[in-house]
């Protein structure tokens, strides 16, 4: 049994550019002006008409709202458009700083319309979904989509600061909730075999959203991203290991148009053809590639896909933006716990994984 109990805990992101706090606690949400400087113009909260009506009262300083309609079909430049024209319409200059508060396409969009709104105002991070919690709002990758794939459109914008506030979660949808404990599985089999076996040995406790078994799967995931983001801020090496799962999870994303799988959901795929592959190429063991397939899957039930073809997820891979030279690059796990980068796998070794993990 792991030891759990942790009611506020902070980890600190510094880059060649920022150093921010993601602080993990219960009603942060009520404390925002805290963390905003001293000179600052006009907020805008950039926020879903679901996420507003649900906690829309924790943020009770003033600001100006901007409605993002959600989803991924709308995580597009025509809408960013929309929402920057708003914010002018508002009265919004470069003294002005963006909340995002929302789950992870949210704070992907806010992100990026904070970091090309006048070239360039701050925002907060304010995340409302267990995935944005752990992974999207921590490191300051913020984007959207363009047809041909996943965030292809975007840049690197570091927040003022991450906020997280566990309490949240108890609203969420419980097939969202699902999507962001594939993301916590993530961060166990390339980082934390404790946080690993947490999941292994008391996924009733995780699935019943019990506070300490909560806060422990979020703080020991932030304190990985956070780590991983502080030692490689663009993605140039080691930040690449944060990809598990997500080279085949953006090409079913792609392939399906974004609208039969959520992103974890799809991650859960990826991480599992990624356990195929890695047994395949002889890079694990097969016993520890069965563990990892079965926890994974002890968080579903994964929505079935078995429709549609591996050759095709393929060919979206080669255009991911991880593709680079033609070299299509796979973080494989060599351990629960330990993963590495590898590159120009066989056409046919991912097509077969891919099968594999659709079945």
């Amino acid at each position: 049994m792991v030891q759990t109990k942790k009611s506020m805990s902070s980890h600190v992101v510094t880059t060649g550019t920022a150093r921010y706090e993601c602080r993990i606690e219960r009603g942060i949400l009520s404390r925002v002006p805290e963390f905003l400087p001293a000179k600052t113009g006009k907020i805008f909260v950039v926020t879903t008409a679901d996420v507003w009506a649900l906690h829309g009262a924790k943020l009770s300083f003033p600001h100006e709202r901007i409605l993002f309609p959600g989803g991924e079909p709308n995580k597009r430049l025509h809408v960013l458009e929309e929402m920057a024209e708003r914010m002018l319409a508002l009265g919004a200059d470069r003294s002005s700083i963006i909340v995002a508060f929302g789950g992870g396409i949210v704070g992907d969009t806010g992100g990026f319309l904070a970091a090309v709104f006048m070239r360039g105002i701050p925002v907060i991070q304010a995340p409302t979904t267990l995935l944005a919690q752990v992974d999207a709002a921590i490191g300051g990758k913020t984007g959207v989509n363009l047809a041909s794939g996943k965030n292809l459109m975007g840049a690197f914008h570091q927040p003022l600061a991450v906020l997280i506030d566990p309490s949240v979660l108890d609203t969420l949808p419980e097939r969202e909730y699902r999507s962001g404990l594939y993301e916590v599985v993530k961060y166990g089999i390339i980082a934390s075999p404790k946080l690993f076996d947490l999941l292994a040995v008391q996924s009733q406790d995780v699935l019943a959203r019990k506070p300490d078994a909560v806060d422990f799967l979020i703080d020991d995931s932030v304190r990985i991203k956070a780590e991983v983001v502080t030692a490689d801020e663009k993605e140039s090496d080691l930040r690449r290991i944060l990809n598990y799962g997500h080279t085949l999870g953006h090409a079913l994303e792609a392939e399906t148009n974004y609208e039969r799988l959520l992103h974890g959901e799809a991650v859960a795929y990826g991480m599992n053809a990624a356990a195929y592959l890695a047994e395949r190429l002889g890079v694990v063991s097969k016993p520890e590639a069965v563990e990892m397939r079965r926890v994974t899957n002890l968080y579903g039930p994964i929505p079935a896909i078995g429709d549609l073809s591996p050759e095709a997820l393929a060919g979206h891979i080669l255009k991911d933006k991880k593709t680079v030279q033609g070299k299509t690059h796979f973080v494989l796990a060599e351990a629960i716990g330990r993963v590495r980068v590898v590159s120009g796998i066989a056409g046919s070794d991912v097509v077969a994984a891919a099968a594999a993990a659709l079945q």
